[in-house]
């Protein structure tokens, strides 16, 4: 609100370059949400990522606004307040076309993009228009090192701020949201800080022209990342129509699969897994009773925990044949037949994808007692009293944090 009155009471300065970075924010936010993928499911338990698609057109355009000293030669003569209101103004005109459309819409992107460019600017704008800058670091390389130095930092905001909204939307833990924040830097975010340092300094030289040629290759990106979203969330459909096997030949309830693949992501997730752990082990949860196809007649309820040893061993190693066959990667077969093995043998997934699989029977079966509530305690009991052999007790105790959140619906 301060910089809207300040620059609505001084005006705008060098209203052409506001004008033109604030139509590429615009146009970069408005082709973010419309005709977006659907958002990948964080683990078929309907809690979305939060994270969504991003915006690489409208993240540089505030960037290289942020950091942009002059215009053709000439001082440029906005300021902090300035940028902040230009990014807001452009970043509210780009979501008219989405709701208009009738498109969902996320404020939270539009926040961050705010507070980022804004830490740029901070970090620029007032040692650029005192001569500080010139006088510490000239004309020459440095002042593209401090630019590079500065985007890199702001990015590392950006990454704290979005984990921290994840954090705050989905109650997962804040590490490892962070963590994979983090990684996802080197790919979208380097060619975003490039292109913004480039920007910034392009216009300082040669005006305004260079803009639309400089958001071509953030297109391509943006029209990437929207293919690569696209077959991602097709392959998912795909194992998830798989796993529904042996729901439809009736070896399991319907929408246990789901269950588990959403409630063993979140333990992941407790744990601290990173994302492309987390995609292994929701698609064995998914596919964990694919072994039950090979019964002669179906086990009751689906339940396989109470069954000998040596049946479900013969279970999971016939689900991780036939998981082979379907072009997964190969630890999810080794996954899927490893639930059987005591847990000090199996790997991390193994152990949660057991743990939680054990848990939903439990809960849901013929054999659950009471109340929601008083079913989940005695489940989680009866977990806790087998983790000498079955059941990793790290596992069960992630798990019992996770029920008491209440994030998937169930009780606190």
């Amino acid at each position: 609100m301060v910089a809207l009155v300040w620059t609505e009471w001084h005006g705008v300065r060098q209203a052409e370059a506001a004008l033109a970075f604030g139509a590429l924010i615009a146009v970069g936010e408005a082709i973010r949400c419309v005709e977006a993928p659907p958002a990948l499911a964080g683990g078929g338990g309907g809690v979305p990522d939060p994270r969504g698609e991003p915006a690489p057109l409208a993240a540089a355009g505030a960037l290289g606004y942020a950091l942009l000293g002059r215009l053709g030669g000439e001082p440029a003569g906005h300021g902090v307040l300035q940028v902040v209101t230009v990014v807001v103004a452009a970043s509210l005109a780009g979501l008219v076309a989405p709701l208009a459309l009738g498109c969902p819409v996320d404020p939270g992107h539009t926040a961050r993009r705010v507070l980022t460019a804004a830490f740029a600017a901070v970090c620029f704008q007032p040692l650029h228009r005192t001569g500080r800058l010139a006088d510490w670091l000239g004309h020459g390389p440095f002042i593209v090192g401090y630019l590079l130095a500065l985007l890199a930092l702001t990015v590392l905001c950006d990454a704290v701020l979005a984990a921290a909204l994840a954090r705050a939307r989905t109650g997962w833990p804040y590490g490892p949201l962070l963590r994979d924040e983090l990684r996802s830097l080197p790919g979208v975010g380097a060619a975003v800080c490039a292109t913004a340092a480039v920007m910034a300094l392009t216009v300082a030289v040669a005006g305004l022209w260079p803009v639309p040629v400089l958001a071509v290759p953030l297109l391509l990106i943006q029209y990437s990342y929207r293919r690569y979203a696209g077959i991602r969330a097709t392959y998912r459909q795909t194992i998830a129509s798989l796993a529904r096997a042996t729901e439809i030949a009736g070896y399991t309830p319907t929408g246990h699969a789901r269950e588990v693949a959403g409630l063993s992501r979140a333990v992941g997730r407790e744990l601290g897994l990173s994302e492309p752990r987390l995609t292994v082990l929701e698609y064995a949860a998914l596919m964990h009773d694919i072994g039950q196809l090979s019964l002669v007649d179906p086990v009751p309820a689906g339940a396989t925990e109470p069954l000998p040893a040596a049946e479900q061993r013969k279970i999971a190693l016939l689900g991780g044949a036939v998981v082979r066959q379907t072009g997964v990667p190969a630890e999810v077969a080794l996954v899927v037949e490893r639930q059987a093995d005591p847990y000090r043998e199996q790997p991390l997934a193994a152990r949660i994808v057991r743990a939680v699989n054990a848990y939903t029977e439990l809960v849901g079966g013929p054999a659950a007692e009471g109340a929601a509530g008083v079913a989940a305690l005695r489940a989680l009991e009866r977990l806790r009293l087998a983790t000498a052999r079955d059941f990793d007790p790290v596992v069960v105790e992630a798990l019992a944090t996770v029920l008491s959140r209440g994030v998937y619906g169930r009780p606190r």
